[in-house]
């Protein structure tokens, strides 16, 4: 469950992040990271289409330097864009000037006030930093659709057994989850909303 859904230390760490919505209202944001690629955000977006939903990207900007197309794509669907950083660096592994000038650098081709650290971490003071001009946005549900552990089965088990009022629940248009999206995400989108849940997207 600490992978799944993270502790309660964990938010406690960064306070002004976004964790989980709005816990009395029967309603869900999806988002989906590291994209946009070829081989996964247009069956992403096919799918989203199908139902209806709207969802946010949090997306690299190196990746949209390269399929223009794919963003713009996104846009024109109406869903939320969100940065991922340039090249999806790790906080820790990078100063606080390098980490802002790799957030602004992707922010030159999204244009968005929305943030997402790759790999949910960050030195405290890229986060004071990310706050003043971001909103930053975690998660209450990570799929781990990426991991070459789980099987599309698992995945679609993560969100009916975490998922919850206000969850953010977080795949990857990704090279190592399309594969087990190809089921886990229609799947999971029809047991959400058969349970009821909305689909809404950030502010």
């Amino acid at each position: 469950m600490f992978i799944e859904q993270p502790a309660i230390w964990l938010r406690w760490l960064y306070p002004k992040a976004l964790w989980r919505m709005d816990h009395h209202e029967k309603a869900v944001y999806l988002t989906f990271d590291d994209g946009p690629i070829p081989e996964a955000t247009p069956y992403v977006l096919d799918v989203l289409a199908r139902y209806g939903i709207k969802a946010t990207f949090f997306m690299v900007g190196d990746n949209v330097r390269k399929y223009p197309e794919l963003y713009e794509r996104v846009v024109a669907e109406g869903h939320r864009i969100g940065n991922h950083t340039h090249n999806h660096i790790s906080g820790f592994r990078h100063s606080i000037h390098d980490y802002s000038y790799n957030v602004e650098k992707a922010n030159a081709y999204l244009h968005t006030n929305l943030v997402r650290p790759p790999h949910g971490w960050m030195r405290l003071g890229q986060y004071a930093w990310l706050s003043r001009k971001y909103k930053v946005v975690m998660w209450d549900v990570v799929t781990r659709d990426y991991s070459k552990w789980l099987t599309a089965a698992d995945v679609f088990y993560n969100v009916m057994h975490y998922t919850r009022n206000g969850s953010i629940i977080t795949f990857h248009d990704s090279l190592k989850s399309i594969e087990k999206l190809k089921s886990a995400l229609p799947q999971a989108i029809e047991w959400l909303l058969g349970q009821g849940y909305q689909f809404k997207v950030f502010d």
